[in-house]
């Protein structure tokens, strides 16, 4: 292509639904036109600010603090420095170098395909992007134990495996630290094999085991979402589990997660159907003595405007007559 061609491509053509393009065309400009496919691969990681951050917590939470703890590196601020560097000559520089290469070869060529074997898809490879987006729902905190990303390396984990028959959808991913992910690994085989099978769980005279398809308006692998039959306000939206399990605390966290995902989907969407809503109240009846008369979990979704209630302050305490109105 000439010059011209290339310029007209690039700044009315070219469409992007991520940076992988113009990454691409980069590295070909600057290796004269020719670039191996790993150093396009590089150049678009070197992009990919979620796996900056995910190397820099194993830098600073693991194979640095295990040096620093060995006197060979020290850390100030955010810099790392060998200690005792501005004595090697640099012969010894270089000799270091081959030994660390020399190590580096021996460990990969003993350990085989399994040295990288965590980060490939056929074994559970997530996705920069799919990373990102569970750690920061996790708001960078390890959703077993609670430790934050500072303190400990977080990994992006799938609550039902895919040996077990879980998929890529994000609702199936939670953040795990690195100890915590290690210790759950250690009973897939048995736990969550249960798991999958529970969801396939259905009650044959349950009204929502047996929605009609036709009312369902959105789906992700473990929950579904209908319009309210009878509601309270318009757009009133109930978001519902596929296995059949009484109540929210009957559930499971990748439901949980299933659930949230399309909560946030919903809220969007009926904000851009309906600009007057200006607020939204999320609840769920739990028990017979809290109102519930379909004992399979639901989540209402239900959208509020500004005066369609005289005193709106107190919201869901209106449950109980007298207790919505008080004073803080």
């Amino acid at each position: 292509m000439t010059y011209k061609e290339l310029e007209q491509f690039i700044s009315q053509k070219m469409r992007m639904s991520h940076i992988y393009q113009p990454v691409m065309l980069l590295s070909l400009l600057e290796h004269r036109g020719v670039c191996h496919q790993q150093d396009i691969a590089a150049s678009i990681l070197s992009y990919d600010l979620s796996q900056l951050d995910y190397y820099t917590q194993i830098t600073n939470n693991m194979v640095g603090k295990v040096l620093r703890s060995r006197g060979v590196v020290e850390k100030i601020g955010q810099t790392y420095s060998l200690n005792g560097f501005d004595s090697l000559s640099p012969i010894e520089v270089e000799k270091l170098k081959l030994e660390l290469q020399k190590k580096l070869i021996e460990f990969i060529e003993s350990r085989g395909d399994s040295v990288w074997s965590h980060r490939k898809k056929s074994s559970g490879y997530v996705s920069g992007t799919i990373r990102y987006e569970v750690l920061k729902r996790a708001k960078f905190h390890c959703e077993l134990c609670g430790i934050s990303a500072q303190d400990k390396a977080l990994e992006v984990d799938h609550i039902v495996p895919r040996n077990c028959g879980g998929s890529d959808d994000i609702s199936n991913f939670q953040s795990l630290c690195y100890s915590c992910n290690a210790m759950k690994s250690d009973r897939d085989d048995t736990d969550f094999r249960i798991v999958r099978e529970s969801y396939d769980l259905r009650e044959d005279d349950c009204l929502f085991c047996n929605i009609d398809e036709d009312r369902i308006i959105a789906s992700n692998e473990l929950a579904y979402v209908i319009r309210d039959g009878f509601p309270v306000t318009e757009y009133h939206t109930l978001i519902i589990p596929k296995r059949h399990a009484a109540t929210y605390f009957d559930l499971g966290q990748a439901e949980v997660n299933a659930i949230n995902s399309l909560l946030h989907d919903q809220k969007t969407l009926i904000e851009e159907l309906d600009s007057s809503v200006s607020g939204f109240n999320i609840g769920m009846n739990c028990g017979e003595d809290a109102g519930q008369t379909v004992f399979h979990c639901h989540v209402h979704l239900m959208p509020r405007r500004k005066g369609d209630v005289d005193k709106p302050k107190g919201g869901v305490r209106h449950l109980i007559p007298g207790k919505g109105s008080y004073e803080a």
